[in-house]
């Protein structure tokens, strides 16, 4: 029964995903082209529209254990893979929170297939995503990934060293200028 209903859920979401619908509201999408690049190797955060760069925000830091296609809760490493900001906590303890909705179906198939999840887990990011809600934040795969500040943590060390647990990090004042151009749906690319 577990199996048909995520066979069916699947075609569902990959129905959507061909017809080029999207389950974020008119009202919350980002439609003005703009989106976010984030290069790890480089540490630099590029806010584009379209293929043209906007503005870069470089010494961006990254999980303390650098970067991977299968990420695990409390593996201090930043997932690579194509995000959208779900929400933005404005009185986080880094100052401003870019939450994204991660772990995305990509990453929950991938985990699937490499049975780091188990299909329940599966299903309930598949309802989430299906539903436009938050996919579930504490499965094995962790949560609570986004893009902050740096709060009132010390500027030389996030200058020196990644120290994320996962996350994004740019100082507080990046985060004020790049906070004029995030809302929720705005897709984040991290590679």
């Amino acid at each position: 029964m577990i199996k048909q209903n995520s066979f069916i859920l699947y075609l569902v979401i990959l129905l959507i995903g061909l017809l080029g619908l999207s389950v974020i509201p008119n009202s919350v999408r980002a439609d003005n082209g703009i989106w976010i690049d984030v290069d790890t190797s480089t540490h630099t955060l590029s806010v584009m529209q379209g293929d043209s760069i906007q503005t870069v925000f470089k010494n961006v830091a990254i999980g303390r254990y650098g970067t991977t296609w299968s990420k695990m809760t409390k593996d201090d490493k930043t997932p690579l893979g194509r995000f959208r900001v779900g929400w933005i906590n404005e009185k986080s303890r880094y100052y401003r929170f870019f939450g994204l909705n991660y772990p995305n179906l990509d990453t929950a198939k991938r985990a699937l297939d490499e049975n780091r999840i188990n299909e329940e887990t599966w299903l309930s990011i598949l309802e989430a995503k299906s539903m436009g809600k938050t996919p579930p934040q504490n499965t094995p795969l962790g949560g609570h990934i986004g893009i902050h500040g740096i709060g009132r943590g010390d500027q030389e060390i996030h200058h020196e060293y990644n120290w994320t647990n996962g996350c994004i990090a740019l100082t507080n004042e990046q985060i004020d200028q790049l906070g004029k151009w995030i809302k929720p749906g705005i897709l984040v690319n991290i590679r």
